[in-house]
């Protein structure tokens, strides 16, 4: 099991000087979100600085972006950074897609299936394998003269991931996709009884084992070696479950722990603009199902307790934050990173 640094935005040099030090302190890759930035410059610089880690996008915002776009992206990060790229797709949510990237938004679960096929038909086409041809519910390619078609390389075998949590989006990952960003708001509970038997159900679907699809998962890890010493991300993680908790889409999540009734309470405080009420209202027995929370020397442990043979990656939400804040806990991150993967 892989332990991964999840990170935002930033300067190319920044990113070039923060994957050297997280490199040399023992973490195996780095996963960048799209948020006011976009990735791709900045797992290039990265890369440059720290050609061992592992890269990927959790994600990349898809609707915007053509599938050819995205494999030629991807394309290129194969290559320059010797297969240590893997490109993680999600669909954002309707608002972001129309009024922010005036793209197009329909039902994003189809609309993400046949994206993932489009996008594995311009990467065949790019192998030489066939000619470009796909024709879909929302994309259709056909064009790619030799003059536009990227050159072949060594690191062809490019994994693409996209980010799931209903049943629609599971069964697509399931079906098609070589693993699954799971949300950071997850509890074991939904990981074993709702995303898995999906994925199976997707994955039987095109007749592959289950086994073969890699779980991403984001972890609110929260070590300390004090209650003091914990508080500042305690606080930052319940805020953090309090916001994707207040969208009703997001409600069974508390629903299937007896928490009832907690979607529509946040959703008041959210619209009361109340932040400190809406991280009140995360309990200490919601924090035991969504986050992990011990000493320093006892969190490898915890997270090998419960992720070693469900997650393929682990990646930590919260230790850039505390980076930052704490520049010299960045060994302690480090000694759970070479913990929690010797190899």
């Amino acid at each position: 099991m892989n332990f991964d640094l999840m990170v935002g935005g930033s300067s190319w040099r920044k990113m070039a000087d923060l994957a050297v030090k997280i490199e040399s302190a023992g973490f195996n890759g780095m996963l960048f979100t799209e948020g006011a930035q976009v990735p791709w410059m900045m797992i290039a610089a990265a890369a440059m600085a720290a050609p061992k880690l592992e890269f990927t996008t959790g994600i990349a915002v898809a609707f915007p972006r053509s599938p050819m776009m995205s494999a030629q992206i991807a394309w290129e990060l194969a290559h320059n950074t010797e297969g240590h790229f893997r490109l993680g797709l999600g669909s954002q949510v309707q608002g972001h897609i129309e009024r922010r990237y005036s793209a197009q938004w329909d039902r994003p679960a189809p609309q993400m299936r046949d994206y993932v096929q489009a996008f594995k038909a311009c990467i065949r086409a790019f192998r030489r394998e066939e000619k470009l041809h796909h024709e879909g519910p929302y994309y259709n390619l056909s064009l790619l003269p030799g003059q536009w078609s990227p050159g072949r390389h060594d690191y062809e075998n490019i994994k693409i991931d996209i980010s799931a949590v209903g049943p629609y989006m599971c069964r697509v990952a399931g079906e098609l996709c070589d693993g699954v960003h799971v949300h950071p708001m997850h509890s074991m509970h939904y990981i074993e009884n709702r995303l898995l038997p999906e994925l199976a159900a997707g994955a039987k679907r095109s007749g592959r084992d289950p086994q073969e699809i890699d779980l991403i998962v984001p972890v609110f890890a929260v070590p300390g070696d004090t209650p003091e010493e914990r508080q500042a991300l305690i606080n930052r993680t319940k805020i953090q479950i309090a916001f994707y908790g207040s969208t009703r889409n997001y409600a069974f999540q508390f629903d299937d722990l007896g928490f009832t009734g907690t979607t529509a309470k946040l959703g008041q405080l959210m619209k009361a603009g109340d932040m400190q009420g809406m991280a009140a209202a995360i309990s200490d027995d919601m924090l035991e199902h969504f986050a992990l929370i011990g000493r320093w020397d006892d969190m490898a442990d915890a997270i090998l307790a419960r992720y070693d043979g469900v997650a393929s990656r682990v990646v930590s939400y919260l230790a850039i934050e505390d980076i930052k804040r704490n520049p010299g806990n960045l060994d302690k991150w480090g000694e759970i990173a070479r913990a929690v993967n010797p190899a």
